[in-house]
């Protein structure tokens, strides 16, 4: 028979998200939780990193809105140079485990139920000794695993790979990179893990010449200077807003917008004679792109198929690897791109992103909207999903929607006073002090918001002009009937 639990909320995953939704909750409720996850540790992915990853952006934005993550200081030296120093894996795995055991648990309103298997039905289950438990039917499921991420040590390379081929997560690059049997590695991945990967290797005074970069899709990237906080960086961070806005209000097709950002500087790309076909928001600082790119022996025919000792078979042709070779296998996706679904439902919150590549601040932002406001309607107003981009197409989309739900977000002074407030809103340098008189918010807020509309509205032309035109249309006909200035 089930043990019974009696929770306001019970909670599906002790990640990232799961933690910043628990966090504003507890700050901003009296509520309490029961957090299931299967992993020994809270933090989802970042305990099982790899030793040499890195928070690619900046940790004044990262983590729970509560408590700060990282420091203030400025690197020095190396390929971060002048910018705020990145958070080790080994410092964001410690951080949410500091916020397990010194806030959620000691705020006696917290249970948490690590190495567990949710089974649904509010049913989750021990891995160790099978013991059974059940939540009341009247607590709210909270699913922190929607947008799930995947990691290259927690599953065999996607691909066949013929016996006596050595081919290692980046978690045993370090062990294996010392061994007399590797000359040359190949990285194969072009995501955030292949990046550091081959930093790793650079890093490591490995010649270029030793390295392969197989690279189904080229990505292009976000200037870091461009999200950096604190005041010395408000300029370049205001520059990029408008330099964005510029670069929208002049294109005429996805392609010429395409063009516009990396002509502009404010997106970069690894090899300017290969267009890139990929995005999944991550940041480089420049150092670091003038290094990758020093790497020459870039494979550049679709994804892998198969691996044998004399070659490696893609989906465009095939590759003749070097001798005494280590492949770094870097091809998980980072975070799963889902159907998106509401995010308020009878009876179950599905955290998503809410913002554009901003996955803690989303989740935050959804507890506040939760603790705050009891029409379900006007929940799933406030936090309408943004789907993660994979494909240039979809940053324009992902800005669109990004830009809808600010401006709704606008209109509420509550949830106005929140985002200015929220240490993970990288944006709440720009926001000025609402008038205290609140007679006179809904002019303020139209003010504040007129630029942003604009801008909706010729990216809504953009995206009508794009692969995700259908997204468009469904936007237009929820608008007809709608409040909206579109």
């Amino acid at each position: 028979m089930a043990a019974p639990i009696d929770v306001d909320y019970l909670v599906i995953g002790a990640g990232a998200m799961g933690m910043a939704f628990v966090d504003t909750m507890l700050t901003d409720s009296n509520k309490t939780f029961a957090i299931v996850d299967r992993d020994t540790k809270p933090g989802g992915h970042w305990p099982h990193a790899y030793p040499f990853v890195r928070l690619h952006q900046p940790a004044a934005y990262y983590g729970v809105n509560s408590t700060p993550l990282g420091s203030s200081a400025i690197d020095r030296d190396g390929w971060n140079k002048g910018l705020y120093t990145l958070a080790s894996g080994n410092e964001v795995s410690s951080y949410f485990e500091r916020i397990m055991q010194d806030k959620f648990l000691p705020s006696g309103r917290v249970q948490y139920f690590p190495e567990h298997e949710y089974l649904g039905d509010r049913e989750f289950r021990s891995n160790k000794n099978t013991k059974l438990y059940r939540a009341s039917h009247v607590c709210c499921i909270v699913d922190a695993t929607y947008s799930w991420t995947e990691i290259p040590s927690a599953r065999p390379p996607p691909y066949h790979v013929e016996d006596g081929i050595d081919v290692v997560a980046p978690n045993d690059l370090p062990n294996k990179f010392h061994s007399s049997r590797f000359a040359n590695f190949t990285v194969v991945g072009a995501g955030k893990t292949g990046i550091d990967s081959v930093l790793w290797l650079l890093g490591n005074n490995v010649e270029t010449e030793r390295i392969t970069w197989i690279m189904p899709r080229d990505p292009y990237f976000l200037d870091r200077e461009a999200f950096q906080p604190g005041p010395k960086f408000v300029a370049s961070k205001q520059a990029r807003t408008e330099g964005l806005g510029k670069a929208v209000m002049g294109s005429k097709t996805m392609e010429d917008f395409v063009k516009r950002q990396f002509d502009s500087g404010h997106v970069l790309q690894f090899d300017e004679d290969a267009a890139p076909t990929t995005f999944h928001c991550s940041t480089v600082s420049k150092l670091e792109l003038e290094a990758l790119r020093k790497v020459s022996d870039i494979v550049r025919k679709g994804r892998i198929v198969q691996v044998t000792e004399k070659e490696v078979s893609l989906q465009k042709g095939s590759h003749k690897p070097k001798p005494n070779n280590l492949y770094v296998d870097c091809t998980a996706n980072a975070i799963a791109k889902m159907p998106l679904v509401p995010v308020f439902q009878e009876g179950k919150i599905t955290l998503q992103p809410v913002r554009t590549c901003q996955q803690t601040f989303s989740a935050a932002f959804i507890a506040h909207v939760e603790t705050t406001y009891e029409s379900r309607a006007l929940k799933n107003q406030l936090c309408g999903p943004v789907p993660m981009p994979d494909v240039p197409a979809d940053f324009p989309l992902a800005i669109l929607l990004t830009n809808l739900n600010t401006v709704r977000w606008y209109q509420h002074p509550k949830t106005y006073q929140w985002i200015r407030d929220s240490r993970l809103n990288m944006y709440g340098d720009f926001l000025p002090a609402p008038p205290e008189d609140p007679e006179r918010h809904a002019s303020f807020a139209a003010g504040l918001a007129a630029p942003t509309e604009q801008l909706s509205a010729k990216l809504l032309e953009l995206v009508l002009d794009s692969p995700n035109k259908h997204i468009a249309q469904k936007i237009l006909s929820e608008n007809q009937n709608a409040d909206s200035r579109l």
